[in-house]
């Protein structure tokens, strides 16, 4: 039905099936599991009703196109333009979703940032950074929560945010590497301008049909005092949690909760979907796939800079795709990029870039 885009009949029968489960006795005693069935029948459907809708809106234009030719009024003439320009920007959109098709793309995404050298110049750079994907998930709709956050003086060292919503994970997979800040520092009393780097990590929330095994004696689990700005808002108990899990190094801590017990359980959820992303990761370097585009996240690989001065712009150094709003980037206007990448990537377009320091960036 949809030219080879996607198996349409096969996902109206998956639909079908959990819809009839939905309808079984006691399937909703279970009201955690019921929802994760739901949630995953109203993400069939978003696969294949919005390309109904556009057929359906091509029907209404060819109708409309036929009308106006017979008539030949402006006013019929201007409804074409614009049914046309509407439904190509649906199209275009609909077309971006189904580049979506990884095993964890519709999941949602864990996002942590870090800031690199550079002491408070940076740490403002990265509360920038955790701003601005905070700002992109509010213009979408998505659910934030912010999991662990290591304050330091003038912005963060640290913070770790979980976005949820349909295929948070499938736009941002493309985020992670090293964001460049190039502006005239607003600590610097001589107004010199500055360079400042951050890290951003991306990885999936994964739902139970994916394991990941996580032997006890492999972990290590540490115990502290959450943080906080003071007051009411700093815990008395060791309720914050951290995991090394020994054989990776990776780390993940969560203290967003008061509960000793729910940071835990937050805790080896990141874990799972971070060791997930580092065994993917290694398996791709086994098989050399994407071997141009994966690059260490150090120094002198920026994925993406944002200059402030002496120009305004916003370079993504891998797709060359460039905007000069740079505010508007900022306040998580980042669409562009994120599609950018995806139609790159999907084309198997080298991706090479990264580290560039041209003049003009």
């Amino acid at each position: 039905m949809f030219g080879g885009v996607f198996d349409s009949d096969a996902i109206d029968k998956s639909i079908a099936e959990k819809m009839k489960q939905s309808e079984a006795p006691g399937f909703w005693d279970d009201h955690e599991a019921a929802e994760k069935v739901m949630a995953q029948v109203r993400r069939l459907k978003n696969r294949v009703e919005p390309w109904r809708d556009l057929i359906k809106d091509m029907d209404d234009l060819d109708a409309m196109y036929e009308l106006a030719s017979e008539s030949g009024g402006q006013d019929e003439e201007d409804e074409v333009r614009q049914m046309y320009e509407a439904a190509k920007q649906k199209f275009e959109k609909l077309n971006i979703l189904n580049l979506l098709s990884g095993e964890v793309d519709q999941n949602d995404a864990y996002l942590t940032v870090h800031a690199g050298a550079g002491g408070t110049e940076a740490c403002d750079w990265a509360f920038m950074l955790s701003r601005m994907y905070l700002r992109w998930a509010e213009r979408h709709g998505y659910k934030t929560e912010v999991l662990d956050e290591l304050e330091a003086e003038g912005g963060i060292k640290s913070i770790t945010i979980q976005i949820s919503g349909d295929f948070v994970y499938g736009y941002l997979k493309g985020e992670g590497g090293i964001h460049r800040l190039v502006r005239i520092s607003p600590f610097d009393a001589n107004a010199r301008r500055h360079t400042s780097f951050a890290s951003v990590y991306v990885y999936p929330v994964l739902d139970d049909t994916i394991e990941v095994d996580i032997r006890p004696e492999d972990l290590r689990v540490d115990t502290y005092r959450a943080g906080g700005k003071g007051g009411q808002h700093v815990n008395k108990t060791d309720s914050a949690v951290r995991f090394t899990h020994i054989p990776t190094g990776i780390v993940v801590a969560c203290q967003s909760e008061r509960s000793q017990i729910m940071n835990r359980q937050s805790c080896m959820n990141m874990l799972k979907a971070r060791l997930y992303e580092y065994y993917s990761e290694q398996k791709e370097k086994e098989n050399s796939k994407f071997a141009g585009e994966k690059k260490d996240i150090s120094f002198g690989s920026q994925i993406r800079s944002y200059v402030f001065c002496p120009y305004t712009m916003v370079k993504d150094h891998r797709t060359k795709y460039s905007v000069g709003n740079i505010q508007g980037v900022m306040d998580g206007d980042l669409d562009e990029f994120m599609n950018a990448y995806l139609v790159a990537k999907w084309k198997g377009l080298p991706m090479d870039g990264a580290g560039d320091d041209d003049e003009e960036v």
